[in-house]
């Protein structure tokens, strides 16, 4: 970084820093596991025959809980080693059928990748909503950018299902919600993702919010479409036009990537398969909270009973439940 010249390219130069980062995010972990294990055996050794003092024997028990977290999240990061799993990543959060109750389940699940993404440090921000009729969403589409952003949440691409005692029913009866997340990899601006100009049709329009408030009194919310493919994105989270255009086509760079690199790969028609109806028979996970509190993996049948702290945004055991097993099958 200090050689003449370095900071000429920017973005050549950006991406170089960030890979020194990663390298040495990726040695300090490596090193401070060896440091914890030395330790750990230090104290066992010091304890010798006192293995029934309560307090030695806590000591060991949480520097091996610390060890044990320290070691999967390094397993995790070996099991990420697909061209795209160090990007950030672009969530779209579509409600299934059932109005109101579907869309509260979507603005259930956008808060709990919020709150996911809290939890790792990542940088997280909605890029566009739709709000419901009542309450909750029709949809969402978030930015989360961090350090293998896209390599943990591509494990939540599908439907996710919701069984609760409704609380938009008086008769307080048991309602079953569907919601799809679909993850996509952002692309870097060094990627060539040709757009021609003449294949988009970008349409203005107002922004609207809850009760249908309009958000401002101008035409400041824009959708594009790319016409040769039939993608559709569009943004308002913005006031500006100009900001919502810009994102609205960094989305639409993501989904074009996307959909090539799957073109490419003659992966596209079991891409379609995957993107089954968002209703019962196809969820992924199952999140319940009556008659009794679980959330399920149909994948890996990883689960827990304690389904608010999901929904708080612990997925860790999810996410690396089904990398395990993905790579275990490939």
């Amino acid at each position: 970084m200090s050689q003449q010249g370095f900071w000429d390219a920017p973005g050549t130069a950006r991406k170089t820093v960030e890979r020194m980062k990663f390298l040495k995010r990726s040695i300090d972990l490596w090193t401070g596991l060896d440091d914890q294990r030395q330790d750990l055996q230090e104290l066992i050794q010091l304890a010798g025959d006192e293995t029934d003092d309560e307090t030695i024997v806590k000591g060991i028990a949480e520097e091996l809980e610390t060890l044990e977290k320290g070691v999967s999240e390094l397993e995790m990061q070996v099991t990420l080693g697909g061209p795209d799993d160090r990007k950030d990543a672009i969530v779209a959060i579509h409600s299934g059928a059932g109005g109101t109750e579907a869309q509260d389940w979507a603005q259930m699940l956008m808060r709990m990748y919020l709150r996911w993404a809290e939890r790792q440090g990542y940088a997280a921000r909605v890029l566009d909503l739709q709000p419901g009729e009542e309450a909750g969403i029709k949809s969402a589409t978030l930015e989360v950018q961090g350090e293998y952003a896209n390599g943990y949440l591509k494990t939540e691409n599908g439907v996710h299902r919701l069984v609760r005692i409704s609380p938009f029913d008086a008769n307080k009866r048991r309602h079953t919600s569907f919601a799809s997340v679909f993850v996509y990899p952002e692309v870097d601006e060094s990627i060539e993702v040709e757009i021609d100009p003449n294949d988009l049709r970008i349409d203005t329009f107002r922004a609207s919010g809850a009760g249908g408030q309009h958000v401002n009194k101008t035409d400041s919310a824009v959708r594009v479409t790319h016409e040769p493919t039939g993608i559709v994105v569009q943004c308002q989270a913005e006031r500006s036009q100009h900001r919502n255009r810009e994102n609205a086509l960094k989305v639409l760079r993501a989904r074009l990537y996307q959909h090539y690199l799957e073109e490419q790969r003659s992966k596209l028609e079991k891409m379609e398969e995957e993107k089954k109806k968002i209703e019962w028979g196809s969820q992924i996970r199952s999140y319940v909270l009556h008659p009794y509190t679980m959330v399920k993996d149909h994948r890996t049948s990883e689960e827990t009973g304690n389904a608010q702290a999901v929904l708080d945004g612990e997925l860790d055991n999810f996410i690396q439940a089904f990398l395990t097993a993905d790579l275990a099958s490939g």
